[in-house]
């Protein structure tokens, strides 16, 4: 069983749903109640989402860095 890691992003949007997203698994998001319930349901996700790709041979995306910018407008 290999183990892979990845850098997810949480929001929140203007109801108060939680939204998580794996931006190195492209479409690969979910929400949630809780941020808690959004992390949690998003490894599900990202499970099935690396399930899918190596049942059709396709490779999982491996992140080089992960960094962060600031913009000034």
């Amino acid at each position: 069983m290999a183990k892979y890691q990845f850098t997810v992003v949480v929001e929140r949007d203007e109801d108060g749903v939680y939204i998580a997203s794996c931006p190195a698994l492209q479409g690969c998001y979910s929400q949630g109640e809780s941020y808690q319930e959004a992390i949690e349901n998003l490894r599900d996700a990202i499970k099935l989402h690396i399930e899918a790709r190596q049942s059709l041979g396709e490779p999982v995306p491996i992140e080089v860095a992960v960094d962060r910018l600031e913009i000034n407008v």
